[in-house]
């Protein structure tokens, strides 16, 4: 049961599916909604032992990859989560950018993203970060994105302070890796931060 707020939402209900999910570009980085063709690419990614270490959902076969599409399409619809492909200027996919957990009321949501060993280094995972949060706090009408990442994944908290999302502290034992429970790094970006 949802009980009515006594304060207007954020994000009015029906400004994001009012259009199709926006595809955002930084230079020659686009972001993309998913495609089916991107499914293969896609269960690829998972294969790497570093998505594996810090994503502990994976798809088992390209028609799940194709089912979570699915999902994520559905999700822009229902205005609770929107996901990207990181791709160079519209082409094959090199990682994965999400906003989830999108709380319309309070205008905060959740960002998470993985890249293809490939294109590690170039500062890609942080340029869609900034994209997509720009995006978020700008046009979308969010007032605040999070995100965490396990205290040992040193690079995921470079994208995060590269893009802009500062520290805020430490959750204890807030996940589960495939090696235990892991702290929890908390970062966030919120309007008119720079």
């Amino acid at each position: 049961m949802r009980f009515p707020l006594s304060t207007p939402l954020a994000v009015p209900a029906g400004t994001l599916a009012a259009g199709p999910q926006p595809t955002l570009t930084a230079g020659d980085l686009v972001l993309r909604p998913w495609q089916d063709d991107d499914a293969s690419a896609f269960l690829a990614a998972y294969q790497d032992p570093e998505i594996r270490r810090w994503h502990t959902r994976r798809p088992a076969s390209e028609e799940q990859v194709r089912e979570w599409f699915a999902f994520y399409h559905r999700a822009w619809r229902q205005e609770t989560a929107a996901s990207w492909a990181m791709t160079y200027d519209g082409g094959a996919m090199v990682g994965r950018m999400v906003l989830g957990g999108m709380d319309l009321g309070d205008g905060v949501a959740v960002c998470a993203y993985w890249v293809v060993p490939a294109a590690r280094g170039a500062g890609l995972a942080s340029r869609s970060l900034r994209a997509v949060s720009d995006w978020a706090l700008g046009a979308a009408g969010f007032h605040r994105l999070e995100l965490d990442h396990s205290t040992r994944n040193h690079a995921s908290c470079r994208v995060a302070v590269k893009a802009g999302f500062r520290p805020e502290g430490t959750r204890r034992r807030a996940a589960v890796h495939a090696d235990g429970p892991h702290d929890m790094h908390l970062h966030a970006r919120v309007r008119g931060d720079d």
